[in-house]
């Protein structure tokens, strides 16, 4: 007797089930057993006017930052295309399980419809998503130095670490061997087609015979673009990742929770290594997993209970809401914006 198959419906209903499961198993029995939900509220309730306008307005810079890492990439996408782009992106990615995929597609889709060039929107898509891996995985690896400078000599960061130096290298590794000439370019795309095309033959797919082609014309436009943008790019990047921290920061402030508690260099560790942690989806957005990995790491560094889960709501709430929400509105109107 044959099994059955699973279906690419039944996985993704699977995938979306299992993603809830962990959501719910994250903010009805993890979260409480570091802080309850009424102390945490408690403490929320004593935010003080001064502090509720600064959270307002770091989590107004994070958003504003989201556009010019691709206006870096693509010369002539507008600020405000940049904001379409990126908001709609964003929503999808953070709402749907392994939305990330989803809003890749999107991104090229709307890029593709507003008439920019093929091979230039495929080396921005590269490119801004290769930029954010990089940095996200660079940044972790200095938080521990620096906590390292700073007298701190915990085992498990240090770990975690140095498997963030590994992935940083084998990526820069695999960079150089593509983009370091069109010969080798056309080489690894020989290679990868006929992989594509082995793993596609009992689905009746291809052959993959002229990614050579791609791959050379890929690596052309990515050098050119590297060799003329790439400190624009880096500190575009750069800039949206730390903004997304500074709402963590003020929110851990905001909630009274000091420097002596949990220093700036605490912050950005856990932080950076949770985002690390988190960097394949299980859950849309790391919904539940971010919450709970990031109230412990906060909480282990010494800061109280109640006010760092606080402050990681807090945060999440300013940094997760405000896209999802400009996502869904924008996303309605992006043909609007073609000759923004």
């Amino acid at each position: 007797m044959t099994q059955p198959r699973l279906t690419s419906t039944h996985k993704r209903v699977l995938g979306s089930a299992g993603a809830v499961i962990v959501v719910v198993v994250a903010f009805a029995l993890l979260l409480p057993k570091i802080a309850n939900y009424r102390s945490v509220l408690d403490v929320i309730g004593t935010l003080s006017l001064p502090w509720l306008i600064a959270l307002v307005a770091v989590a107004i810079l994070n958003v504003a930052t989201f556009g010019p890492p691709w206006m870096a990439a693509l010369p002539g996408l507008s600020y405000r295309q940049s904001m379409v782009l990126t908001q709609t992106s964003t929503a999808l990615s953070s709402a749907v399980p392994g939305g990330d995929a989803v809003g890749i597609g999107v991104s090229y889709g709307m890029l593709r419809g507003w008439r920019f060039d093929t091979q230039a929107v495929t080396a921005a898509v590269v490119v801004t998503g290769l930029w954010n891996q990089l940095i996200n995985v660079a940044i972790p690896i200095t938080a521990v130095g620096l906590l390292a400078l700073e007298g701190s000599d915990d085992r498990r960061l240090r770990v975690l670490s140095l498997i963030a130096a590994g992935i940083l290298a084998a990526v820069i590794i695999g960079l150089v061997l593509v983009l370091r000439s069109e010969e080798q370019a056309r080489r690894v795309g020989q290679r990868t087609g006929r992989l594509l095309t082995s793993l596609a033959r009992p689905l009746r797919r291809g052959p993959y015979t002229s990614l050579d082609e791609s791959f050379a014309r890929f690596r052309n436009e990515t050098v050119a673009l590297l060799a003329h943008r790439w400190w624009v790019i880096t500190l575009a990047q750069l800039a949206g990742h730390l903004t997304v921290f500074l709402v963590l920061l003020v929110s851990l402030r905001a909630v009274g929770v000091d420097a002596s508690q949990v220093s700036l260099v605490e912050a950005l560790a856990a932080w950076s290594l949770i985002r690390l942690l988190t960097a394949i989806p299980i859950t849309p957005g790391g919904l539940g997993i971010v919450e709970v990995g990031l109230s412990a790491a906060l909480v282990g560094f010494g800061g109280p209970n109640d006010a760092c889960v606080a402050a990681v709501l807090l945060y999440r709430a300013l940094t997760f809401v405000p896209p999802v929400l400009l996502g869904m509105l924008l996303g309605l109107t992006w043909r609007r914006h073609a000759n923004a």
